[in-house]
């Protein structure tokens, strides 16, 4: 009857010790899900929503910008070609008013020539009609006759006859020339006005090309003038875009580190959880046992007692724990690089220049993102300086002088501390 007593106490404290234990594990675990995880992570998906909108905006501008770019390159070769035309349009012009003032003055000379034709005209006018007269007077006198026929011989008959039919034909062929000199005059004087006329026509049409085209050239100058103010204001959004899109790259650089951390704390409080779990399990099995074999007057008092909850355990030392002058950062991801094109892409063109502007230096110089510039990290014994980007928090990108060295080095780990 003891016995079977004392086994069902037995029972009892071990059942209520695996509770108890039950109870311990569920609260660990409770306290065990970090509350920042979800936090940082929204952080980080908010972030990068906002990079990938930025940097499309960049697209459209960018894209914006070559546009108008091209708008640009048009409008100057077409500007160029409409001051070529009004160029040429303004020598014509000049050359043209040259030749109307030429064919001015020449109208001028015409005219006082045809002026002086026709006072010549007139003075032969009344030279033949005095001769006609004397003729005719000296016919009806008989004047002619007898000067005629008084003369000497017939030879001198003959010589008056041929002055009187000399005299005669004179007067026609002066006046057949006469009229001859006057039309060609009249008809000169009518070509040329008509060239005139001709020469003012074509200035007025010339005029009127250059007003059209003045008017174009000024439209497309203004154009131009529009394109140039919305290519000055692509510019300076491109230039506040890149910028954002600069600090939001190092606001994920920075909650990726965050993010880092807080797995990396997390990770050791779960380690502390676990060691505080087999602690408490440890001391669950211990009072078991130490109920298996007490009296039934003791394990009645202990089950008329209150429980005792385990002790808070404390957490033990991280591995590779730091001195006092480095914290600690984590077990990192380590590579290598060189300057050359296959490590760097277009940024080798640099000649080994870094992101914060200082020269790569074997031994010194690593790329990590998250941290600023000047970092020191202590790897494996050896201090290197952060001194460029490319890679994010948790992976260091050791720089070498060559690219043989870079490729032996290979991808390591290695626990990484922040000299402080």
């Amino acid at each position: 009857m003891f016995f079977n007593k004392h086994n069902d106490e037995r029972l009892l404290m071990q059942k209520k010790t695996k509770n108890i234990f039950a109870l311990a594990v569920a609260g660990v675990l409770a306290f065990s899900v970090p509350c920042y995880a979800n936090t940082t992570d929204d952080e980080i998906a908010s972030v990068t929503i906002m990079n990938e909108n930025t940097q499309q905006d960049l697209m459209d501008v960018q894209e914006r910008l070559a546009a108008l770019e091209q708008q640009k390159g048009n409008t100057e070769s077409y500007l160029s070609e409409l001051s070529a035309q009004l160029s040429d349009l303004s020598l014509g012009l000049d050359s043209l008013q040259k030749s109307y003032e030429g064919k001015l003055q020449e109208i001028e000379v015409i005219q006082q020539e045809l002026a002086v034709s026709r006072e010549n005209e007139q003075a032969q006018y009344e030279n033949m009609k005095l001769r006609i007269q004397y003729i005719y007077e000296e016919s009806v006198n008989n004047n002619a006759l007898e000067s005629l026929f008084s003369a000497d011989s017939f030879t001198d008959f003959l010589n008056r006859a041929e002055q009187i039919s000399e005299l005669n034909k004179y007067d026609r062929e002066m006046l057949v020339s006469y009229n001859n000199i006057v039309k060609e005059i009249e008809d000169k004087e009518k070509r040329v006005l008509e060239e005139k006329a001709e020469m003012e026509q074509i200035q007025q049409q010339m005029q009127e090309q250059q007003n059209a085209i003045s008017v174009i050239y000024e439209d497309s100058y203004r154009e131009l003038e529009a394109c140039l103010i919305e290519i000055q204001n692509s510019e300076n959004a491109q230039s506040e875009l890149v910028e954002q899109i600069r600090q939001q790259e190092e606001m994920l650089d920075q909650l990726a580190a965050r993010k880092f951390a807080e797995e990396e704390e997390a990770r050791r409080q779960q380690e502390a959880e676990e060691a505080a779990m087999r602690e408490a399990a440890e001391q669950a099995n211990q009072a078991a046992q130490e109920t298996i074999v007490s009296t039934p007057s003791q394990t009645q008092e202990q089950e008329t007692a209150s429980p005792q909850a385990p002790s808070e355990p404390s957490a033990p030392a991280a591995d590779n724990t730091p001195v006092t002058n480095m914290t600690y950062l984590g077990n990192f991801t380590l590579t290598a690089y060189c300057s050359c094109e296959k490590c760097c892409g277009k940024w080798a063109q640099y000649a080994g220049l870094t992101a914060s502007g200082a020269y790569c230096q074997e031994g010194v110089t690593v790329a990590m993102g998250g941290v600023p510039f000047g970092t020191k990290l202590s790897i494996n014994g050896h201090i290197y300086t952060v001194q460029d980007r490319g890679t994010p928090y948790g992976h260091v990108d050791i720089y070498f002088a060559s690219h043989s060295a870079a490729l032996a080095f290979g991808l390591q780990h290695a626990d990484v501390y922040q000299v402080n």
